[in-house]
């Protein structure tokens, strides 16, 4: 059986599918698995932050697209990629075993964390400028895109004191960067999904193959986060957070709408069965929209650019 699975073209994307490919191969070992690369808008523009374009939808949209026309038969994507809405036709299939969800800073001078001065700080993260603000207001915030090494080098060369970047890519690159130490998700809450892999197929096609690569408990951590993100319906320049850990068949949802100033923050904690894991992530997302979040959510509308996702 041929399966060609898409993805983005960069060093982690290929990574990471080259992980789902080898858990696939060792669970169907028929399978013949083709990667196809595909360049996404995502990747193609590089000079703005994706705030101004359209938002991290950006990073799936033509996949998806090779998708429905039938060019691939699966994708892999980083979960914190995926828009809280998919095309009907499609499905997260399977989500594998999470790693570490936690960001991470890594700095130039191994003093400079926690920080004492005014670091110049890179990222395009609208939710980590954002915590950032609200963890020290002397931090400067300046862009910066481009792959993992692009921005470890940027720290290196002293270009920026420091970034911050998602601890799941540097494992998965087999990278230990120097001067690097993990956030506590107490003051930087991760992004829905970070971590974590989406793995999105057409619905009702090769059932079969998704239950060898499934973990039960990153499946429901993934669906009371995403649930959240759906109900919440944030925009592009939206800063959004959450986190769900799962343990002894309860799933515990911790959430956060944030202003990009880094004030107000309103963030709040839910927890219930695992079983009911997207009710949890829908009742946490009216509690925080009740309590402020709406507010925050209405006062950036005005700051979407045209055509950018919803």
């Amino acid at each position: 059986m041929k399966l060609r699975i898409g993805t983005r073209g960069s060093e982690l994307a290929i990574a990471q599918t080259q992980w789902v490919a080898d858990l696939l191969r060792r669970a169907h070992a028929a399978v013949d698995i083709e990667i196809v690369r595909i360049k996404t808008s995502g990747d193609r523009i590089r000079d703005v932050p994706l705030a101004e374009v359209g938002g991290k939808g950006l990073f799936v949209k033509e996949i998806e697209a090779a998708l429905l026309a039938g060019d691939i038969d699966c994708a892999v994507h980083s979960m914190k990629d995926l828009p809280g809405e998919i095309p009907a036709e499609l499905v997260v299939a399977a989500v594998p075993l999470r790693e570490d969800p936690r960001d991470v800073v890594v700095t130039h001078s191994p003093d400079d964390w926690p920080p004492r001065r005014p670091l110049r700080l890179g990222t395009c993260s609208p939710r980590r400028a954002a915590l950032l603000r609200a963890l020290d207001a002397r931090l400067q915030i300046e862009p910066l895109r481009g792959n993992v090494g692009t921005r470890l080098a940027k720290v290196a060369a002293g270009d920026l004191d420091a970034t911050l970047l998602a601890a799941a890519g540097l494992r998965r690159l087999g990278l230990a960067p120097a001067n690097c130490e993990p956030l506590d998700p107490s003051i930087m809450l991760p992004a829905v999904g970070q971590g974590a892999l989406a793995i999105e197929a057409r619905r009702g096609e090769l059932a079969d193959l998704w239950p060898a690569i499934e973990d039960p408990t990153s499946r429901v951590a993934a669906d009371a986060e995403r649930a959240f993100l759906a109900r919440v319906s944030g925009n592009c320049v939206t800063p959004l957070a959450a986190l769900a850990r799962v343990a002894e068949g309860r799933v515990v949802l911790d959430a956060a709408i944030v202003d990009p100033s880094g004030s107000p923050i309103v963030r709040g904690v839910l927890d219930g069965a695992t079983a009911a894991a997207s009710a949890v992530g829908i009742a946490l997302a009216d509690r925080l929209l009740a309590e402020g979040g709406a507010a925050i959510l209405d006062s950036l509308d005005s700051r979407v650019p045209t055509g950018a996702d919803r």
